[in-house]
């Protein structure tokens, strides 16, 4: 399984979700990081410290950060779904379909209505 970091914009039940799925989850505010505005490349630099890939809603800034560097440990951005185990579970099949995840950006978005 995957070891991910979730910045503070990842649903803390989502990553809760992501350990239950078998995940080796660690999360910013689990460092006691998170209300201290880290700029998103510090946050990035953690991830890759840890050799983890991170996981985030903050599609744009990470969409960026990607497109300078490909020396990560993967990224994955997300949509916002008020449905945290479904999300959970599209990442989790994301991951499988994507390792190994180094210097790859994953998109995993919502499902439209029915």
């Amino acid at each position: 399984m995957a070891r991910l970091y979730t910045d503070e914009n990842f649903p803390l039940q989502g990553a809760e979700e992501l350990r239950r799925l078998g995940h080796d989850v660690v999360t910013v505010q689990e460092e006691g990081r998170a209300l201290q505005a880290v700029p998103d490349h510090e946050v990035l630099a953690s991830a890759v410290a840890q050799a983890r890939a991170l996981v985030t809603l903050n599609r744009r800034h990470f969409l960026r950060l990607h497109q300078e560097t490909q020396d990560h440990a993967g990224i994955v951005v997300c949509t916002f779904d008020p449905d945290f185990v479904g999300q959970a579970v599209r990442i989790h099949s994301a991951l499988q379909e994507h390792e190994p995840l180094a210097g790859k950006l994953i998109r995993v978005n919502r499902p439209g209505p029915g």
